[in-house]
């Protein structure tokens, strides 16, 4: 007896909506009002999951942003994407997510959220998303 496509697959992906963004810690940024200056964040070793096929996704996110009031602590930043490491979601749904979130807890002037991903299937891609808030 043939097994369908779904009852060969093993691993069960996570869903996104067990993503938290309480795990980002806020700090106060005493220089907001005096100058403007833009913070990059890369993290080269995210990973998470085709919420098709279960097979793991491998990538480089970067974070670019001009803060307002508030900075993101970079070990808080490491815990949050940690938690994407089981969640099926797709590239496209990813940096939005990211880029919402970090958004809701940071207030930014400014934020773009970009994923680049390593090949599979010889295919490449690499997602934007932008935030501009009030001037």
């Amino acid at each position: 007896m043939n097994k369908s496509f779904e009852e060969t697959i093993r691993y069960k992906a996570e869903s996104p909506d067990i993503i938290k963004r309480d795990v980002l810690d806020p700090i106060e940024y005493g220089y907001h009002a005096k100058q403007g200056i833009d913070i990059t964040i890369e993290q080269p070793e995210y990973t998470s999951v085709c919420p098709m096929t279960g097979l793991p996704d491998f990538g480089c996110i970067a974070v670019i942003y001009r803060p307002g009031e508030k900075i993101v602590e970079l070990k808080s930043f490491k815990y949050y994407l940690l938690q994407y490491r089981n969640v099926g979601i797709f590239y496209e749904h990813l940096v939005n997510k990211i880029l919402e979130d970090l958004v809701a807890v940071l207030s930014p002037k400014w934020m773009r959220v970009t994923g680049k991903f390593t090949p599979r299937g010889g295919v490449t891609s690499s997602v934007s998303a932008e935030y501009e808030g009030e001037k």
